[in-house]
């Protein structure tokens, strides 16, 4: 139900009313009233390019409106966070943190403020502002916001580059501000937390709802289709528009239980694997089939030192397995060694000791968290097909580029239009579904969901729960870890990784609680000690096994080879035609090769994970 204003609310410490803003042609809202009281927590949510941050700017009083009037409350302390902050230079972070704290209440001063927001926020006080990166600033701002004890918080996306230690520091830190809150987030686990009202920016209209973002899908599905009931007997062309956006919105979650079945099916797959070794609307398909043997990292190690001179453990005899079409995500605070990690394991960065086989067959492409830039002046039909023509080739079938265009909520008269004219979330959508139309079974994704709104979002979340190859990806979004991965792995930065079947929410239930000292001591009070259990002995590999498993790496090189050299014959365009006997023969030893390979693997894979469940058993 939507929020109707009453004269028993709070007054306000800051609105706008009736007000009008529009950059040239393009009007961002029109007639909007926004109101934050004490108490309130808000969530602004809308497309990219939609108009949030704009409106969020005009309430701070950063631009000016161009019609109805803005009100603050006389001595009411205002903090905004905007996207971009800014850094004057030859200041140190500290200094900068420090200016923006309030006058000292009875001569106590309240430098400890201070120390103790960026010990959370694990910034240096000494460094000059210029020499920090954007995400660094990003926290130096949160900071500044947080010791201003400000009676109103403005947040445009604040969770931005954060990690997740750092994003759940905030959000209880947020739900203790007695204040008033206003958040722009693409963190939808951060704004269900946080919120008890929506207001939502839909073409140029504010609407607003006096529940928060956890009832956002419902409502914003009954608002649409209550709006194009009215517009069908009004307009067929604007139910049509409607009905789109309706699609745009909720068509993907109709798909949403099979989805989770299905996760919930490949995670319980994970799980009796892991207990044998002890411990939009469309169809990605994987371009080759790789086989089931996507990497291995065996006893690998890398550390670091850094320009101060201390040691960095990124990894320390770390093992792992991944096989065709799990879906690892990969956690731990900012400077943990995350994408290092990643890097080793995909072979473009090389471990210290160790080693990491890629298997056969496999082809990866990388979405890392600098993007790939995008020539503004082109369009995204040619970005999609740079040597012309009008289609795309996904999963080895051709698609109309416009027609694959729409998979990733673009309309056809973007298609020829310039990228300089799309939003920011538009060009991140152009960035996947130029990555997906390229050869691959190993997508990587490091940090995909920084900047994307919760449309494109739930299109990635959608694409990859289709995918019928293998996923790595580093992420903070805890909403995405629980809807994607089979499992979590967490670096703690200090050399020890662990393994988790499962998203985030799994990894919390999984986790070992810390244990002080005094709970120790008190839970051993006046229990006489427990005698160790007598374990049985388990025998190792049999002879045959163990030399089996120690040949099998051998064999599957050879068949690697093998098949490397058979295609470099069939690559011969006059073979066939020059000698068709031998071009059979060598396609049916290439089918055969390929079974040969696969059940190599899948018996070095029985083998290994035997052979590691006896040690770890031994071991415990």
């Amino acid at each position: 139900m939507a929020e109707r204003p009453t004269s028993s609310r709070t007054p306000p410490l800051i609105a706008l009313r009736g007000a009008d803003l529009a950059y040239g042609d393009k009007v961002l809202f029109r007639d909007a009233d926004i109101a934050v009281a004490p108490g309130d927590r808000i969530c602004l949510v809308g497309r990219n390019g939609g108009g949030k941050s704009t409106l969020m700017r005009a309430l701070a009083g950063e631009i000016e409106i161009d019609k109805g009037e803005r009100f603050t409350q006389p001595g009411a302390r205002i903090g905004y966070l905007p996207q971009d902050p800014p850094m004057p230079p030859g200041v140190t972070v500290w200094s900068h943190v420090a200016a923006a704290l309030p006058e000292e209440d009875q001569g106590r001063p309240r430098e400890h403020e201070v120390d103790a927001v960026l010990v959370h926020l694990n910034l240096d006080g000494d460094r000059l502002l210029e020499t920090l990166s954007g995400g660094e600033a990003r926290r130096v701002a949160i900071a500044r916001a947080l010791v201003s004890k400000p009676d109103v918080l403005l947040l445009d996306e604040p969770t931005n580059h954060l990690d997740l230690p750092t994003v759940e520091w905030l959000e209880s830190e947020l739900q203790r501000f007695r204040g008033g809150l206003l958040l722009i987030s693409h963190d939808r686990a951060f704004l269900r937390k946080l919120s008890n009202r929506t207001y939502w920016i839909d073409r140029a209209k504010l609407r607003r709802n006096s529940t928060g973002f956890a009832d956002f899908a419902d409502w914003a599905d009954k608002v649409l289709e209550d709006e194009e009931a009215e517009n069908r007997r009004m307009d067929k062309k604007i139910a049509e528009e409607t009905k789109w956006l309706r699609e745009g919105l909720t068509a993907r979650r109709k798909r949403n239980m099979g989805r989770v079945r299905n996760l919930q099916g490949m995670r319980q797959e994970k799980v009796e694997r892991l207990k044998r070794q002890g411990n939009v609307q469309f169809t990605l398909k994987e371009t080759d089939r790789s086989g089931q043997l996507v990497l291995e990292a065996l006893d690998i190690s890398k550390r670091y030192v850094t320009d101060d001179g201390r040691e960095t453990v990124i990894a320390d005899h770390f093992s792992t397995l991944v096989r065709r079409k799990e879906r690892i995500g990969f956690i731990g605070r900012n400077g943990a060694g995350k994408t290092s990690l990643l890097r080793m394991l995909i072979g473009t960065e090389t471990p210290d000791t160790g080693r990491v086989r890629i298997g056969f067959g496999v082809e990866t492409v990388y979405f890392d968290q600098k993007r790939e830039s995008l020539n503004p002046d082109t369009t995204p039909w040619a970005t999609l097909c740079p040597g012309g023509g009008d289609t795309v080739e996904i999963g080895g079938r051709p698609r109309h580029v416009v027609s694959y265009l729409r998979d990733f909520l673009f309309e056809e008269r973007q298609a020829t239009s310039p990228i300089n004219t799309l939003s920011g979330g538009e060009r991140n959508r152009l960035l996947l579904a130029r990555l997906f139309s390229q050869n691959h079974n190993l997508v990587v994704l490091d940090e995909p969901t920084n900047d994307l709104d919760v449309e494109t979002l739930e299109l990635l979340e959608e694409v990859l729960s289709d995918y019928d190859g293998t996923i790595l990806l580093v992420s903070h979004d805890r909403d995405f870890l629980d809807r994607v991965v089979t499992s979590t792995v967490v670096v703690d930065g200090g050399g020890e990784i662990q393994e988790y079947v499962g998203g985030y929410t799994d990894y919390l239930r999984q986790r070992p609680a810390p244990v002080s000292e005094t709970s120790a001591r008190e839970s051993g009070k006046g229990a006489p000690a427990a005698k160790p259990e007598k374990k049985p002995a388990l025998a190792k590999l049999g002879y045959k096994e163990q030399r089996e498993l120690d040949g099998l790496p051998d064999v599957i090189s050879g068949l690697e080879s093998e098949i490397e050299t058979l295609r470099e014959v069939f690559a011969d365009p006059e073979l066939y035609t020059r000698d068709p006997k031998k071009f059979a023969r060598t396609s049916d030893r290439m089918t055969a090769a390929a079974s040969e390979l696969e059940a190599a693997e899948e018996r070095w894979l029985e083998l290994e994970a035997r052979r590691e469940a006896l040690e770890e058993a031994r071991a415990g």
